[in-house]
């Protein structure tokens, strides 16, 4: 979940090329090989598993991992706000021979210190969905091979695109965003303004901490304060079902009349697309980010060079393509390019 300024940004930092980083003897001799005699040994730190997405990214990596022959060692947070918690999982991973690590960090700055240790040991690291913060991994010299995520700026843009198309005599609406300060809810939101036409004004923004009871409480609030509003942005699904469930209790007859878009494309969103709970959502894909974060180590420890960043897929989902989006979950439904399958061909 990255911005599009992070994205280059991470990009900047990232290594060319990678070597294995130095298996020990006992992954060389039983563990996996890739296409250059590598051993296919990788561990994988991401956000808590407490929200369904993570939950889906767990599922591209195992899957992944199970296709190509890899193991890989999968450890998440204890939730989505746990920063300590999942830099202890790092730093305890990088005391073990991986031959690869796939990071997906809670705050930009959280995992610094593990990187940082895995840098000094030549360790390809992979970098997914939200960025590490360029500036304080070039003060603690972390390199990372590579970047894989969904330009967020660019999902909020889609969702203020569909939010004037479904208001086209304009009207108020409201954004809800994650935790306050985070750079993914930010480039969300940012590019919401930059999707939706001059008639459609933004009147309100509050933080839900990308929680769903949280968002509905938020959104009541804000119904009480803006009685002709027409619609919400909302930064994730999870919240998005809250702001959805607020609307249908704070007035029944407003549900589908109060336009609700939200980003994630997670099942439950899907089918509230389908019943017009939702109006839509911008889907990204966290099985596929997973799935290409095991590629891009397979590549890695293969010594390929590998691109300095991905921008993963993401596609609007409205009424009349949620079947379509339902019955391809958690994989896209269009298509899509994937520069790491084709390092591991």
């Amino acid at each position: 979940m990255a911005a599009v300024g992070a994205i280059a940004a991470a990009g900047a930092l990232v290594l060319g090329s990678c070597g294995s980083g130095g298996s020990t003897e006992a992954a060389a001799a039983n563990g996996p090989q890739a296409a250059g005699g590598a051993a296919q040994n990788y561990a994988a730190v991401i956000k808590g598993l407490d929200n369904p997405f993570f939950q889906t990214m767990k599922q591209g990596i195992d899957d992944q991992a199970k296709t190509s022959g890899a193991t890989v060692t999968v450890q998440s947070a204890n939730s989505i706000t746990d920063t300590t918690g999942q830099a202890d999982k790092l730093n305890g991973l990088a005391g073990q021979d991986f031959s690869c690590y796939i990071v997906n960090p809670i705050s930009g700055t959280n995992l610094i210190q593990g990187l940082a240790k895995l840098s000094m040991m030549n360790k390809p690291v992979v970098n997914i969905d939200s960025p590490v913060d360029p500036t304080a991994a070039k003060s603690a010299n972390v390199k990372l091979a590579t970047y894989v995520g969904t330009d967020n700026r660019e999902a909020g843009k889609m969702a203020g695109q569909r939010m004037t198309e479904v208001l086209p005599s304009g009207g108020e609406v409201a954004a809800i965003g994650g935790i306050a300060g985070d750079v993914t809810s930010g480039a969300r939101i940012e590019g919401f303004h930059q999707g939706v036409g001059k008639n459609v004004k933004v009147v309100q923004t509050v933080a839900a901490d990308w929680d769903r009871q949280t968002a509905l409480t938020a959104a009541t609030n804000v119904l009480r304060a803006h009685p002709n509003l027409a619609g919400f942005f909302v930064a994730n699904d999870d919240m998005g079902l809250g702001v959805a469930r607020a609307v249908a209790v704070a007035d029944a007859g407003k549900t589908g009349k109060i336009k609700v878009i939200s980003v994630d494309g997670i099942k439950d969103a899907l089918q509230a697309v389908k019943a017009g709970t939702l109006e839509a959502t911008v889907a990204q894909y966290p099985y596929t980010i997973g799935q290409m974060g095991v590629e891009a180590c397979q590549a890695a420890t293969s010594g390929k060079t590998l691109p300095a960043s991905v921008a993963a897929p993401v596609e609007l989902v409205t009424k009349s393509t949620a079947d379509k989006a339902l019955a391809s979950t958690p994989k896209p439904f269009g298509p899509y390019e994937d520069p790491y399958k084709a390092l591991t061909q």
